[in-house]
């Protein structure tokens, strides 16, 4: 499994941007869909957005859709999220998260390995 830190959480206004980064260590980085959830208190943890291990398939969920957008250097085992237009309901803790299983990966049970997690804060 790989292990992952994440990085880039913090205080924005609304309408501002923050660039997340997930480094990871292992030797298999590269084989792996890496994905970015983020939870807020009582709720589930959902998707924000999925990449393959080659970049050439990337999920967003409808809520980021033209406002995130999920990239990786595999070449430095690192996958990033950047956020931009954000908005006070986009506040949450962000995890990065990967996964080396067959399927759709696009639920948190699908995922294996995960990051502690970096809290966004959003203020209107």
């Amino acid at each position: 499994q790989v292990q992952l830190v994440e990085s880039g959480g913090g205080l924005v206004q609304a309408g501002g941007s923050l660039r997340l980064s997930c480094a990871a260590s292992g030797r298999t980085f590269s084989s792996y869909r890496m994905g970015w959830f983020r939870q807020t208190p009582g709720k589930a943890r959902e998707i924000v957005a999925r990449i393959s291990w080659s970049g050439n398939n990337i999920y967003y969920a409808d809520f980021v859709k033209g406002r995130f957008t999920i990239s990786r250097d595999n070449a430095k085992a690192t996958v990033y999220l950047q956020m931009n237009s954000l908005k006070p309901e986009d506040t949450a803790v962000y995890y990065c998260a990967g996964n080396n299983r067959v399927g759709p990966a696009l639920s948190a049970a699908e995922f294996g390995a995960w990051g502690q997690g970096t809290q966004v804060t959003v203020s209107s």
